[in-house]
C-alpha cells in the first residue's frame, strides 16, 4: 500500500542532509512543519515552512521541553487513516494528519562522552523526539518515519520513484530502524544514571553501535561483526590501526586478551612485552630493554609465538621491531611507535600494527557472553595482588626476589586458561600450562613446555617460582611443580586438604604463600 505524502514534521539536531531532503519535499509539494532552528535553516533556504505552534496552538515553553508533546501532534501520527472513529476524532478536534515524521534525537552520547556536569547531560535528554519517533513507527501502515539521517538519500530515492508516495514495505523497514534507534539511545541514558551503580538491577541492558561487519567469526561458515561500545571508547575497537589488512575476528579477540594482560604492567616501573596465541599468553616478560623483555617472552614458546599477538606497554622502537619481525607475527599492540620502528614494519604488509593510545588510562570493569536462554555477566577480574596480601603459610619464607616472581606470576594466572599453572624466572615466564581438565596436567605441559627452552641457568626450572589460578587441591599437583625444580610457590589456597598440601611443602623445603584470591579464566 502507498500513501501520499501531503505533509512532513521535521525537527532535527543535526542538520547533516536537510538541505537535499528539503529541496526534495518541497519539489513534491509537500507541506513541511517544523521547530526551533530547523524551522529557521529551512526559512534560510527560502522554503517555506510552518511553525509547530500553528498546529498546536500552543507556544514552545520552558526553554524548548514543551513544544512537540501535543495531542494536536500524536493524534496526527498515530490516527488510523482508515478508522472512521480516528477520523471522527480528527474531525472534532481539528487534528491534521502527519504523513512523514524526520526526527533525530538531542546529541546526548555526544554530551555524555564529554564529560560534563549532570545538568547539561540531562538537558540533552531528548523527551518528545523519541515520543513522535515511537508514535510515527507504530502507525507505520500510514505514517513514514525518517530516525536517521543516513536515511535521506533513501528517502528521496523513494519519493523520486513513487511520485511523492512511500510503499509499507519501506515504511516498515523505517520503523524497526526507529525503535532500534529509540531503544539505543534509551540504554544510553540508562547506562549514564547507572553509571556509578555496584549492584546488579532488574534488566540487563547494553548499547552498542554497529562497527564493522568482518569476513567471519571464528570460522568461515559464520557471520560476525564488531559493535562499538559508546561509553567507554576505548580498547581494540578503537586503536588505531597505522597498518596492515583488516582484523579477524581471531584477531580481534586475541588482540583483546594481549591487551588486557599487558595493562597489568606499569610502563613507569618496568618495560614488559607479552607474546598472546588463541587468548593465551604463550611468553611475558620483563626487561632492561623491550628488546631484552621481548626476546626473553620468545624463548618461553617460540614455537607458539609464530602467527600470535605481541603486546608493549611502552612505544615500540626500531630495534624490538626488528626482533619481533624476524618471525611471522599478526598483529603488533602498543602505545605509540617511533616513526623509525614504523617505517620498518611498513615493509611487512601482512602485519597489523594498533596504537592504543592512553592504553592504561581505562580498565573494562564488566564483561558478559551470551549463553542458550539468557546471558551471564561479571565484574571484571580487576583484583590485583599486592605483598600485603601474601600469607606465609610454610616453615621456610620467600626472599624478596622471590616474591616480585610470585607476584609476577599471579598477574599473569589472571590470563591463562583454567586450569592454569605458570612458572616464572626473574620476571620470566619459563612455563606456561593452560587449559587443562586437571591440575597435575597443566603442571606437567608447563614443565614440558619448558624442556623446548634453550638449555641454560636462567631458562631452568631449577630455583624457579609457580603460579596456580586455584588452589592445589591435593599435594599431587604440588609435588610435580617440586619435582620440576621449584622452591616457591604462589597459590589462592582454600582446599579441605590446605594441611597436607603445606606439609608436603614444609618436607620439600620450598616457600608457599597464600592470596586468598582465586583467578579462574574460562
Amino acid at each position: 500500500m502507498k500513501i501520499k505524502i501531503k505533509t512532513a514534521l521535521v525537527s532535527v539536531s543535526d542538520k547533516t542532509g536537510l538541505e537535499e531532503l528539503v529541496k526534495c519535499l518541497r519539489k513534491h509539494n509537500i507541506k513541511i512543519i517544523s521547530t526551533g532552528g530547523t524551522a529557521k535553516f529551512i526559512e534560510e533556504l527560502g522554503v517555506s515552512v510552518s511553525d509547530i505552534s500553528s498546529v498546536t496552538n500552543f507556544p514552545e515553553m520552558m526553554d524548548g521541553r514543551v513544544k512537540t508533546l501535543h495531542p494536536n501532534v500524536h493524534g496526527g501520527l498515530l490516527a488510523k487513516r482508515d478508522d472512521k472513529n480516528h477520523k471522527k476524532a480528527q474531525e472534532d478536534h481539528g487534528i491534521e494528519d502527519i504523513d512523514l515524521l524526520v526526527v533525530n534525537l538531542y546529541p546526548f552520547e555526544k554530551t555524555m562522552n564529554q564529560q560534563v556536569n549532570d545538568e547539561t547531560c540531562v538537558e540533552n535528554i531528548d523527551i518528545g523526539g523519541p515520543a513522535m519517533l515511537r508514535s510515527a513507527a507504530k502507525n507505520h501502515q500510514f505514517v513514514t518515519v525518517i530516525s536517521n539521517t543516513t536515511e535521506y538519500k533513501n528517502l528521496i530515492n523513494e519519493l523520486d520513484e513513487n511520485k511523492g508516495s512511500t510503499t509499507l514495505e519501506y515504511r516498515k523497514n523505517l520503523a524497526a530502524q526507529t525503535f532500534e534507534i529509540t531503544a539505543y539511545y534509551d540504554s544510553l541514558i540508562r547506562n549514564w544514571f547507572y553509571r556509578n551503580h555496584q549492584d546488579f538491577t532488574e534488566y540487563f541492558i547494553s548499547a552498542g553501535k554497529l562497527g564493522t561487519k568482518l569476513r567471519y567469526g571464528e570460522n568461515p561458515h559464520q557471520y560476525a561483526a564488531v559493535f562499538l561500545s559508546p561509553d567507554n571508547k576505548a580498547g581494540i575497537p578503537y586503536a588505531e590501526l597505522v597498518q596492515g589488512k583488516e582484523l579477524s575476528y581471531n584477531n580481534i579477540n586475541d588482540a583483546d586478551a594481549a591487551l588486557q594482560i599487558i595493562k597489568e604492567f606499569d610502563p613507569q616501573q618496568e618495560k614488559v612485552v607479552a607474546i598472546i596465541k588463541h587468548a593465551n599468553p604463550c611468553g611475558v616478560a620483563c626487561g632492561n630493554t623491550l628488546l631484552n623483555a621481548y626476546t626473553k617472552a620468545l624463548e618461553c614458546d617460540s614455537t607458539s609465538a609464530f602467527g600470535g599477538i605481541v603486546a608493549l606497554n611502552q612505544t615500540l622502537d626500531e630495534e624490538t621491531t626488528n626482533k619481533i619481525t624476524e618471525i611471522f607475527t599478526e598483529v603488533v599492540i602498543a602505545p605509540d611507535v617511533t616513526p623509525d620502528a614504523k617505517k620498518l614494519l611498513s615493509k611487512k604488509t601482512n602485519l597489523r600494527l594498533l596504537i592504543v593510545k592512553d592504553m592504561f588510562n581505562k580498565k573494562k570493569m564488566t564483561s558478559f557472553k551470551s549463553i542458550e536462554g539468557g546471558i551471564l555477566f561479571q565484574t571484571n577480574d580487576n583484583k590485583t595482588t599486592t605483598t600485603e596480601d601474601l600469607k606465609i603459610v610454610t616453615k621456610i619464607k620467600p626472599t624478596n626476589a622471590q616474591v616480585e616472581d610470585m607476584l609476577f606470576a599471579f598477574k599473569i594466572c589472571k590470563y591463562v586458561k583454567s586450569n592454569a599453572i605458570i612458572y616464572v624466572k626473574n620476571k620470566k615466564t619459563i612455563g606456561i600450562g593452560a587449559g587443562q581438565m586437571s591440575r597435575i596436567d597443566s603442571a606437567k605441559i608447563a614443565s614440558q613446555k619448558n624442556s623446548l627452552m634453550t638449555s641454560s641457568n636462567e631458562n631452568s626450572l631449577q630455583g624457579s617460582v609457580v603460579a596456580s589460578d586455584a588452589f592445589f587441591p591435593f599435594p599431587d599437583g604440588l609435588l610435580v611443580t617440586i619435582e620440576s625444580g621449584v622452591n616457591a610457590v604462589i597459590q589462592p589456597g582454600g582446599s579441605i586438604n590446605d594441611k597436607d598440601v603445606i606439609q608436603a611443602a614444609d618436607e620439600a623445603k620450598v616457600a608457599m604463600v597464600f592470596t586468598g584470591t582465586r583467578h579462574f579464566k574460562h
